[in-house]
């Protein structure tokens, strides 16, 4: 007989404190804290895996790694109580642009969040360098993945991840001309599958672009902000609308980057501004210099509508992706209107976020006909911990028969994952999932969010892209993809150092137990990110 779900995640939550554990542990060795002890083997292989039981942790030890796990979350526990604060005085508005209250869909600001104008960085020889922006960021993640369906086999791979970042930019100084460098180096460590694009990019260059940026060029706002034209070309890095078509990619180890132009009109603070796109994906090599995709270009005009923005924030968009026919490739055309609206409900404490996008053109020698939409509701409580709860669902078609002369399957672009999925297997193509949502600010500088998703394929004829892109064209294997649990910490330690511990469970459903294997997921991640500015 089955086990109840419940039961199954009880047992599965003392492999997450364990898991939590061996990370803690392993962090504390590398970086020689004093009092801890241990070599590699005995630290990182020794904990993580019995001899002679690969994949799994070692029993006689799980007991004194529960009560790690727990001492872990009593600490925190403390140190967020310890860490809360009286609120901050709100101030009047200085701009149009409200931030959405949706689960992961803020975008990350240009230049990123990690810059700062040099004047506010610690260093005295740049306080008068007032045109200069910089910036430097390290992040490392461990992860233990037990039976990830990313990868062609089951097993345990427990990955080391680094991403370092670097960025120049200079403003004020030579306008109209202005500038911005940006180089990231990623890498990955003990993993026991080849390195992939997903993971490794060392060197890259994700910004390299020049601008002339005219600052009053169409006046101001009704707020004195100015109106100004921005002319963008080399490789770049952005994102736009709820990052699910067009993102950098902040969650995975690599980056998105295009190379191309951009041109705006108006900024973020305006009541009104327009993007308009002309690029070209770049293609990641592990360890030479990215190039541009053969014959594929993008384009892109995105309209923000912020005027009613105590109310709405409305963005009409429209994106097309142009491939020609290569070695690779057939002749593509797929035009994809969309638009897309968020906002707050007056004082009710209701938000809400809405996206609905349509796709026509050709693929080959067959129509494409394909739509998809996203849909989220929350509610935001009255309380010191700021609690928010949400119901979202999304939707992207998927290809109903691939002999009737037309294409079903929505065209994702160059999106961001990580709000369809926590263990980064769901992206917005052939999937309709809805999902539940819970987060939390217990302190200032504590965040939690937790939520459960279920996934099915929009159509089980097509196929399942986070699971190596298997297909039953029958359809005989089902629709369900699974259930997902998850779990996530933040801790802003100082404002140079946050760390993120987070887990996963994924139980999959007929379609995956039929067409790639039955066993359930777990995933476990312990994250440090450190600026130096």
């Amino acid at each position: 007989m089955p086990q109840p779900i419940q039961i199954l995640f009880l047992a599965r939550i003392s492999k997450v404190l364990a898991a939590a554990a061996c990370s803690m542990a392993f962090l504390l060795r590398s970086a020689r804290i004093p009092g801890f002890t241990g070599s590699r083997h005995t630290a990182h292989a020794g904990i993580l895996r019995a001899p002679g039981r690969q994949g799994h942790l070692a029993a006689p030890r799980d007991a004194i790694l529960r009560k790690c796990g727990l001492a872990i979350l009593t600490v925190l526990q403390l140190t967020s109580a310890a860490w809360a604060t009286d609120p901050k005085p709100t101030e009047k508005p200085k701009s149009f642009y409200r931030a959405p209250r949706s689960y992961s869909t803020t975008r990350d600001p240009d230049p990123p969040k990690y810059v700062k104008p040099a004047p506010l960085t610690s260093f005295d020889a740049l306080q008068s360098a007032d045109w200069l922006d910089i910036g430097m960021d390290y992040r490392f993640r461990y992860e233990y993945r037990e039976d990830d369906i990313r990868r062609p086999q089951a097993g345990l791979d427990d990955p080391l991840l680094h991403r370092t970042r670097i960025y120049l930019g200079v403003h004020d100084l030579l306008d109209p001309f202005r500038f911005a460098v940006e180089m990231q180096d990623s890498r990955r460590d003990d993993s026991k599958y080849p390195l992939d694009d997903r993971d490794v990019n060392e060197f890259a260059v994700t910004r390299l672009q020049g601008e002339l940026f005219f600052r009053d060029a169409l006046g101001t706002d009704s707020l004195g902000n100015d109106r100004p034209i921005s002319l963008r070309y080399g490789i770049q890095n952005f994102e736009f609308l709820d990052r699910r078509l067009l993102a950098n990619n902040q969650w995975r180890n690599t980056a998105n980057t295009f190379l191309g132009f951009r041109g705006t009109l108006g900024q973020e603070a305006n009541d009104w501004s327009t993007d308009l796109l002309a690029i070209q994906p770049l293609q990641r090599d592990l360890f030479g210099w990215d190039e541009p995709v053969d014959d594929r270009w993008i384009y892109g005009l995105i309209g923000h509508w912020r005027g009613w923005s105590d109310l709405a924030t409305i963005e009409p968009f429209y994106l097309a992706l142009d491939q020609n026919q290569n070695d690779v490739s057939q002749d593509r055309m797929v035009h994809s209107p969309g638009l897309r609206t968020y906002g707050t409900i007056g004082d009710t404490g209701f938000d809400f976020d809405v996206s609905l996008i349509g796709q026509v053109g050709r693929n080959g020698t067959n129509d494409v006909r394909a739509w998809g939409g996203t849909g989220e509701i929350g509610y935001s409580l009255q309380h010191a911990w700021k609690p928010r709860v949400s119901a979202f669902y999304g939707y992207a078609s998927g290809d109903r028969d691939p002999n009737d002369g037309e294409d079903n399957r929505f065209e994702r672009f160059y999106g961001f994952g990580r709000p369809w999925s926590a263990n980064d297997t769901i992206v917005f193509e052939n999937i309709r999932t809805p999902k539940v949502r819970v987060e939390l600010t217990p302190a200032e500088k504590v965040r939690l969010d937790f939520g459960y998703s279920w996934y099915h394929l929009a159509s089980a004829t097509d196929r399942f892209s986070g699971g190596g892109n298997v297909r039953d064209s029958t359809g005989r294997s089902g629709d369900g993809i699974g259930h997902e649990f998850d779990i996530r910490s933040r801790f802003q330690i100082t404002k140079q150092l946050e760390m993120v511990l987070g887990y996963s469970y994924f139980r999959p459903g007929d379609f995956v137990r039929n067409a790639i294997r039955p066993g359930d997921t777990d995933f476990v991640y312990l994250e440090v990110n450190l600026s130096v500015f």
